[in-house]
C-alpha cells in the first residue's frame, strides 16, 4: 500500500488555521488576557499588570467576540447582571475600539453623586475608613537602581524604604523614559495619596486613593443611570476618566467579563529581554493576585 504524498504547505496551513480558531474560541468563551495602560485603578490595579477576564461571568453579547463593533446582533446570550463592586472590562460606548476596566458602582435605577470626595448611592453617603498612607511613585528608568529620595523615603527598584527600613504602607512604583519625565513637569515624583476603604450598599469593601478630597471629579452633579445600562468609577477617584467624565453610562451589552487575577506585573523598568534587570522590573508579589 502507498502512502500519499504529504502535502506541506496544507499541513503548515491546517496547524495555522486550527491554532487561531482555538485561540480565538478560549478568549472569547472563557479567559482573555488585559493589560493594565494606566494608574485609574490604583491600588486594586496597577499600571503594568496583566490580567485574565473571566468572559463567562455575565454571558455573551457581540462585544465578547472578535469584530463585535460590527454591530451583528445586540442583547446577551446566558445574560447574568453584574454585582455592585465587581471588577469589570467594558468597550467604551464612546470608542468601541478601546476597553477600559473600572469597578461598577451604580446599577440602572440608582443615583450617583459624589461629594466633597466622598461616593453618594440613592442619598446615602457611603463609609469611608480606615484612612492610611499611600505613595504613587513615577520616576525616571536611569533611577531604578540608584534610587530616588523624598524627604525621609528612599525609591529603589520595587521597593520604598522609610527611614532605611521597608515601608509600612502600600505603594505602587512605575517607571518612564528619562526623556518623558524631563520633557514634563510634573509627570514624575513622588505623590502622596491616602487610601481608604469604602463600604458599598451591599456591604462589599475595598480600597480607593484619594490625593485631596476637592480636585476636579470630587463634587458632581447627581447622575440617574439609565435602564440596561451601568454606572463605572476607578478606584484611583482623582486619576480616572470614567462615568463622571467622558465615558458616561455603560450599556450592559458592552460589558466584557469580570476581572479575575493578576497573572504577571511588572514596572517599565527595562525592556522584558533585560533579565539581569529583573529583580527591580518584576512585582512577584503581584504574580497570582485575584482582585475583588
Amino acid at each position: 500500500m502507498l502512502n500519499k504524498p504529504k502535502n506541506r504547505a496544507r499541513e503548515w496551513f491546517d496547524t495555522l488555521f486550527y491554532g487561531i480558531l482555538i485561540a480565538v474560541v478560549f478568549r472569547s468563551l472563557f479567559l482573555e488576557p488585559f493589560n493594565i495602560p494606566s494608574g485609574s485603578m490604583i491600588p486594586s490595579l496597577h499600571i503594568g499588570d496583566h490580567i485574565f477576564v473571566q468572559k463567562w461571568a455575565y454571558g455573551y453579547s457581540r462585544y465578547s467576540f472578535p469584530f463585535g463593533s460590527w454591530k451583528l446582533w445586540n442583547g446577551r446570550v446566558f445574560k447574568k447582571m453584574p454585582n455592585v463592586g465587581d471588577v469589570i472590562v467594558f468597550r467604551n460606548p464612546k470608542n468601541e475600539s478601546v476597553d477600559f476596566v473600572k469597578r461598577l458602582v451604580g446599577m440602572p435605577g440608582d443615583r450617583i453623586q459624589v461629594k466633597g470626595g466622598r461616593l453618594v448611592i440613592n442619598g446615602h453617603t457611603l463609609e469611608r475608613k480606615d484612612p492610611r498612607p499611600y505613595v504613587v511613585a513615577v520616576l525616571p528608568r536611569s533611577l531604578r537602581r540608584t534610587g530616588y529620595y523624598y524627604e525621609n523615603m528612599a525609591v529603589r527598584g520595587n521597593k520604598i524604604l522609610v527611614d532605611g527600613a521597608p515601608a509600612d504602607f502600600n505603594y505602587t512604583i512605575e517607571y518612564k523614559d528619562d526623556a518623558l519625565c524631563h520633557a514634563h513637569s510634573g509627570v514624575c515624583g513622588v505623590f502622596p495619596a491616602t487610601e481608604y476603604t469604602e463600604v458599598l450598599p451591599n456591604g462589599v469593601e475595598h480600597s480607593i486613593i484619594e490625593f485631596s478630597d476637592s480636585e476636579y471629579m470630587d463634587n458632581t452633579i447627581e447622575y440617574t443611570v439609565p435602564e440596561n445600562h451601568l454606572f463605572f468609577m476607578g478606584d484611583n477617584r482623582d486619576n480616572s476618566n470614567d462615568s463622571r467624565a467622558d465615558v458616561g453610562f455603560v450599556p450592559v451589552d458592552n460589558v466584557l467579563g469580570r476581572v479575575w487575577f493578576v497573572w504577571y506585573s511588572h514596572n517599565y523598568a527595562s525592556p522584558m529581554i533585560a533579565f539581569w534587570n529583573w529583580d527591580v522590573k518584576m512585582r512577584w508579589n503581584r504574580f497570582g493576585k485575584g482582585i475583588h
